[in-house]
């Protein structure tokens, strides 16, 4: 499958993440939370406004800023 976004994935979407970029600050805070390149995540849902968006990481609930889940560069899963 081709590489996306973070924010482009639909509900029940699975990916693995493929890149995050250096020198965001909010991103560094996400890297610690776990999400690194190789980390499989499920797209849960978007809030009604669109922001935020929810994900799931080795059963944990992370709910990210869409401006910060456009700059995660993942690789769908089918």
């Amino acid at each position: 499958m081709k590489r996306t976004r973070l924010s482009d994935l639909k509900p029940g979407a699975r990916a693995v993440i493929a890149s995050l970029p250096e020198g965001i600050p909010s991103l560094t805070r996400i890297r610690e939370l776990g999400l690194l390149p190789g980390t499989r995540v499920q797209f849960v849902r978007r809030a009604p406004l669109g922001d935020p968006v929810e994900i799931c990481v080795r059963g944990a609930l992370l709910s990210l800023r869409d401006s910060e889940a456009i700059h995660i560069e993942v690789d769908p899963l089918p």
